[in-house]
């Protein structure tokens, strides 16, 4: 019986193997096979026209990720980072105990760090490397964190309250003008608010046991944890229980509208920039109060501990200020839509408020439809980007850039063919690619590929498949393939991907145009093999 099923199985694996062999229209090669040009490979390659488009101020409310901070882009210009968020209940309140008094008010946030660094020394301790940190290490900036006085609706009164809100990147003077006037992070910890910086450092709470006088330490990763106002919180939050201010989160966020986060300047400073998960964030307060109990007719009041968190989990938005008047002047200086005719000779990639780069495949006439007839059978497709070396020299270059279709706003169908790494988002979709590619002696980066095979597939089997344009941006999760809407839409771009809009960073490519030189010169690259 076991040698039946054994010859059954490799009956069937050698079934499916020839089966998926004989589907040539639908192999997949890889680079190594390309190289070594088997099965009698030809290549051709083709002119990509692209040029920038910039989107103007863009949806930025309920990103997955924010920037906090100031960033000094060499070719971009100074951006600096602002943030608003709605708070809500961890649990509605509708009552409380006699004589509370406020222990403490805590406003915590995580870092991102590289765990592959960590050291854990001998005494327990361990030692951080900060990731997703942009800027020199440890820069002084100063910080305040704000009541805010914006109204964050979560659904959009035009049309019905039917859609989500939206908020954009250029609304930091709307949170700003109509904020509560005292700063909330008022510790006489400098390092809290006039001289903030990204610390680093592990949190470490000991604490001592009052009995036994066991000794505890407590150790947590690096986060921001500021030491909020405990009088205002004692009024805004303990005070209004009985009111029936914390009866339900809808009433709560009408009434506590939330916090604004402003970056400034602290001293000679130039800051730097943090990328920060505020849906982890929340505010803890700890505070006392009697609790009376009555047994036998006898009553007897108790002094208990209690907690109320405040979580980061509603609608936020990045609102983002750039002065363009100094390393972004070439930048500010291009116009809204680049050279749709000829393309432009660099593309600029800008996330946040920023550029996409619209390519466009098979513009010279009767080019496509040659292809259509020739036969071919389009065994890989993919475009490569070379990065501007000189122009990106003292930049901070975006690990992925990411490619879709312009048109629709949406991805293609190469995208499509890979599963999501939810794990590790940096390992997700590799065959479709666009990572950043690094020389291996200068560990600079120096170009991104980006396979397109199936979508030049469709294009070449379907006469009537539409040659969409592709747009280009550079993005801080591949898994995430949302569309936010730029504020003002017009014929040239009505939105872009909503990853892109997370990203603080740029770069410089080399487009397709002629004067580009050859070798770095965009261009679509096919390799097929052509019936016997």
């Amino acid at each position: 019986m076991y040698n039946n099923s054994f010859f059954k199985k490799i009956l069937l694996v050698t079934s499916v193997v020839f089966l998926f062999s004989c589907d040539k229209d639908y192999n997949e090669i890889g680079g190594d096979l390309i190289g070594e040009n088997n099965f009698d490979l030809k290549k051709e390659t083709y002119d990509v026209l692209a040029y920038n488009q910039k989107t103007g101020p863009i949806q930025s409310n309920d990103l997955a990720i924010n920037p906090l901070g100031i960033y000094n882009n060499p070719n971009f210009g100074e951006t600096t980072a602002n943030f608003g968020t709605q708070l809500t209940l961890s649990e509605t309140m509708t009552t409380i105990g006699t004589r509370p008094h406020i222990e403490s008010v805590v406003l915590t946030i995580p870092y991102y760090f590289d765990a592959s660094k960590t050291v854990k020394k001998t005494d327990g301790s361990n030692v951080y490397v900060l990731d997703s940190i942009y800027g020199p290490d440890k820069a002084e900036m100063k910080l305040s964190v704000y009541e805010s006085g914006y109204y964050m609706r979560d659904a959009d009164p035009i049309g019905g309250f039917v859609q989500p809100q939206r908020y954009f990147t250029n609304q930091n003077a709307e949170f700003d003008n109509i904020k509560k006037p005292n700063r909330l992070n008022d510790d006489t910890n400098l390092a809290q608010n006039d001289k903030f910086f990204f610390d680093p450092s592990e949190h470490v709470v000991t604490t001592t046991d009052s009995i036994t006088k066991a000794v505890t330490t407590t150790r947590t990763p690096p986060g921001m944890q500021l030491n909020l106002n405990k009088g205002f919180f004692k009024t805004k939050i303990i005070d209004a229980v009985a009111s029936g201010k914390l009866a339900t989160n809808d009433v709560f966020k009408e009434y506590f509208r939330g916090l604004y986060f402003k970056m400034e300047k602290s001293g000679s400073s130039a800051g730097n920039l943090a990328m920060l998960n505020f849906k982890d964030g929340k505010i803890t307060i700890k505070y006392n109060e009697d609790l009376s109990t009555t047994t036998s007719g006898v009553t007897t009041v108790t002094r208990v501990k209690k907690t109320i968190v405040l979580n980061m989990t509603g609608n936020s938005v990045s609102l983002l200020d750039t002065d363009f008047t100094g390393s972004g002047l070439a930048y500010n200086a291009l116009p809204n839509t680049g050279n749709t005719t000829e393309g432009d000779e660099k593309l600029y990639l800008k996330g946040g408020e920023g550029s996409v780069a619209v390519l466009s495949l098979f513009n010279a006439p009767g080019e496509l439809d040659a292809i259509r007839k020739s036969g071919w059978l389009i065994n890989d497709a993919s475009l490569v980007f070379h990065i501007d070396a000189a122009a990106m020299a003292n930049s901070f270059v975006p690990q992925r850039i990411y490619l879709y279709d312009f048109n629709n706003n949406r991805p293609i169908a190469d995208y499509y063919l890979e599963s999501e790494n939810n794990t590790n988002p940096k390992k997700s979709k590799l065959i479709f690619g666009g990572n950043l590619n690094t020389d291996a002696v200068t560990k600079k980066g120096t170009t991104y590929k980006i396979r397109i095979t199936n979508q030049i597939r469709n294009l070449v089997k379907h006469a009537d498949s539409t040659n969409v344009k592709l747009g280009l941006v550079v993005t801080e999760d591949i898994n995430i393939d949302a569309y936010h809407r730029v504020r003002t839409p017009n014929a040239f771009i009505t939105g872009a991907p909503k990853a892109s809009v997370m990203n603080p960073l740029g770069t410089i490519l080399h487009g397709g145009n002629s004067t580009v030189p050859n070798d770095k010169r965009l261009k679509l690259e096919i390799y097929y093999t052509k019936p016997n």
